[in-house]
């Protein structure tokens, strides 16, 4: 148990003066969603973003657990990280004011083709950063990685003249074939931005922020919510939006399923299952639309 979480339990007990049962449980939850963490590249839970809790509180509900358990669970998250705040460890929560209950199964958000397009013509590459965030929105939408596989990348992992990056997740590793477009935003980075932004030539990190230091998770987060503004599209897009559609389109575009799980390292396929449905659900809705059904 970290200090943090010895903390909060202190604080459980002492000041708030919970039950024995309920300082269990949610110290239980905590340490829960810290395994999680870590098994998805996150170290320190003071550096979950929201998208980390949506993920805990999906893959919660895909293990069958129950409506009370996730609503407990979610409720320990908001009690920790309030805490925190009020410890002056954190200046905001990763966790949404509410949380969809399993009844109101939650559907992956995906972006129509217009919205991808508004969103990757945002950033203007005029100078180092503003080509930078072009390639990263390109490689997201063109991969479908995960935020922690981006931000992971070495410079050798790309191959940007062959059309290919090489990918590290969740201890498997593939080769994720990228579109044109997004191969030239990232022959641009790397030959007008990544040398201006980089500060040490030793720095083995594709993406890198304005101190030339590893992107984070953090500062990825806040490149994505910046560009959705200036879209004014009216969607709560994360770093797991762009991985959504890029699943869906794909399957609308004639994708088997056993390539998308390749390419978007699902080590169970029942895990890309999930999009089968949404395509299949937008189908009907389309076909409900028919003037004779």
């Amino acid at each position: 148990m970290n200090k943090y979480v010895e903390e909060f339990s202190t604080y459980l007990t002492d000041v708030k003066k919970a039950s024995v049962n309920t300082c269990l449980s949610y110290i239980r939850d905590i340490t829960q969603f810290e395994t999680h963490l870590t098994a998805s590249g996150v170290t320190n839970i003071l550096e979950a973003t929201p998208e980390d809790v949506a993920a805990y509180i999906e893959a919660l509900d895909q293990a069958g657990k129950s409506d009370s358990t996730i609503l407990r669970a979610t409720a320990a998250l908001k009690c920790f990280y309030n805490y925190m705040i009020l410890c002056g460890y954190i200046e905001n929560t990763p966790v949404k004011s509410e949380v969809k209950r399993r009844k109101e199964k939650h559907v992956p958000e995906i972006l129509t083709n217009q919205e991808i397009f508004l969103l990757l013509s945002q950033p203007k590459c005029t100078d180092a950063k503003g080509i930078r965030d072009k390639a990263i929105l390109e490689l997201l939408y063109a991969t479908g990685i995960r935020v922690t596989e981006l931000i992971s990348l070495n410079v050798t992992d790309v191959n940007a003249d062959l059309g290919f990056i090489r990918c590290v997740g969740e201890g498997r590793e593939r080769m994720i074939p990228i579109y044109p477009a997004a191969a030239e935003a990232l022959k641009l980075y790397q030959k007008r931005a990544r040398n201006a932004l980089v500060t040490d030539p030793q720095e083995t990190a594709l993406f890198v922020n304005v101190y030339g230091e590893r992107m984070t998770r953090q500062g990825l987060w806040k490149i994505i919510k910046h560009y959705t503004h200036e879209a004014r599209i009216n969607k709560e897009i994360t770093p797991q939006t762009l991985r959504h559609s890029f699943a869906v389109h794909l399957l609308e575009n004639g994708a088997d399923l056993h390539s998308l799980q390749e390419m978007l390292g699902h080590a169970d396929i029942s895990s890309t299952q999930v999009y089968v449905n949404i395509v299949r659900g937008k189908l009907k809705d389309a076909y409900s639309k028919h003037p004779l059904a």
